[in-house]
Formats: structure tokens, sequence, C-alpha cells
């Protein structure tokens, strides 16, 4: 199966889990994942939020911030992975100064 998001309809979240400004998002969803291709532009963040029944994996494609992960912070860059087990809590956040592109992986456990 292949997904292209070029073909995927872009959707904007405002304040997604209460974070900063908007998530941009085109997702493919089904039983089993949720397959997303995100961006966060500069000043804007995914909210901190905790994972009870899924985990999520985030790969950094373009851009620099941070992840704060069971209270610390950790920063994240091109090539990056943030890897948020079942049971924790996390928040993306874009505290540079170019967009902050991403490819995450949320399975449905």
């Amino acid at each position: 199966m292949i997904i292209d998001f070029n073909k995927i309809d872009e959707k904007v979240m405002p304040n997604f889990h209460k974070g900063e400004k908007e998530l941009s998002t085109k997702m493919y969803t089904d039983e089993n994942n949720k397959i997303m291709r995100g961006k966060l532009i500069p000043g804007a963040s995914i909210g901190l939020h905790t994972h009870e029944t899924n985990s999520e994996v985030i790969y950094i494609l373009s851009g620099e911030g941070k992840v704060l992960y069971n209270g610390e912070y950790e920063e994240v860059r091109e090539s990056s992975c943030h890897y948020c087990p079942k049971g924790h809590a996390h928040s993306l956040i874009n505290d540079g100064n170019e967009d902050l592109i991403f490819f995450a992986v949320v399975p449905q456990h």
C-alpha cells in the first residue's frame, strides 16, 4: 500500500492538545494506525498530552525544536526520532526559525 500525502487534504488544527498556534497535517487513518506528515510553524506547538491507549513515533524531516518528555526537554532536528511509549506524556515545540516538518505514526494498541 502506498500513502501519497500529496493526494491527502491538509487539515489545520488550531491549538492542538492546547498547544500554541496550529498544527497542519496530512493524515491517513485506519483501525490500526494514524500515519501523518505534520508541520509546526515557528512558535507553534503540540500541547502536552498522555498516550493512554497508544504510542507515537515522530521522525523529524526538517527544522528544529524540542520535545517535552517525562518532564525533561530534549532537542530535535532533522533526522531525529522521538518515541513516546504508551502511558507516557509528551509535547512537540517548534522553537526554531523555520517550519518543523515531521512524519509520525500512532499505532492503535
